[in-house]
């Protein structure tokens, strides 16, 4: 469908960037920003972008590539962006290091089109640390806090995974996104996405999906940002 984009942030991936990519081409168009990768993710990017050309893969292939690393909250707008201006109306994001399965692609399209925000939801995990389950499931139940409408309300919106990255977006929320002056700077992007979308009243839902954890740049350093962002939220909390 020429209305269907999936959105992929890449930064030194030439191990997995073939196969995401080739993979996610037999869905829909794809836009990926090359986020300043100093391995072979550029070369082989324009590989699949010639293949494309020479009509081996059924959809397109962009790239937007920036000279110096931005991290993830611009490399996704810079995709909305892009497909906002070029006429898409459905957006999906998802990891470029094979941590979300391509083949789960048809769920997020099939969904429901009214739906604003579709998580994918990681039900089914694979070699993820018990300290990434912890933090995950307690970040969630903050983050539902920070959206609810009162401050008595604790439980919010009941969104089970806050910060999964494997999701489609309406046009509505895209916009959203695209046009905000962000306040992430890492993998806190995620949760500042949602709050966005959930503030402004848009729908959200959540799918089943298999999570398999390789080559995490989770970090202490990233940890204490997505803990000033949750403090971010805490402090524009509406109630």
């Amino acid at each position: 469908m020429a209305d269907r984009l999936i959105i992929i942030p890449a930064y030194n991936e030439e191990e997995t960037i073939r196969e995401v990519v080739t993979r996610a081409l037999k869905y829909a168009d794809v836009s990926v920003t090359d986020d300043g990768s100093r391995d072979l993710t550029p070369e082989i990017l324009k590989e699949i972008q010639n293949e494309c050309r020479t009509g081996r893969h059924p959809h397109i292939l962009n790239i937007i590539t920036h000279q110096q690393t931005t991290h993830i909250p611009r490399s996704v707008q810079d995709g909305l962006r892009f497909g906002i201006q070029k006429g898409y109306r459905t957006f999906v994001t998802m990891d470029a290091g094979l941590s979300h399965d391509p083949e789960a692609l048809p769920d997020f399209f099939n969904y429901s089109p009214g739906t604003d925000v579709v998580i994918g939801s990681r039900k089914f995990t694979a070699n993820v640390p018990l300290y990434r389950k912890a933090i995950t499931w307690m970040g969630a139940r903050v983050i539902n806090y920070t959206l609810s409408d009162s401050y008595f309300n604790f439980f919010g919106p009941g969104i089970k995974d806050c910060t999964s990255g494997f999701r489609k977006y309406s046009l509505r929320a895209a916009k959203k996104i695209a046009e905000s002056e962000l306040k992430s700077v890492s993998f806190d992007f995620h949760t500042e996405a949602l709050a966005l979308c959930v503030r402004e009243g848009m729908s959200v839902a959540e799918i089943p999906i298999v999570y398999v954890f390789s080559n995490s740049s989770f970090n202490k350093q990233v940890l204490i940002q997505a803990m000033k962002f949750l403090a971010h939220l805490l402090r524009t909390k509406k109630g």
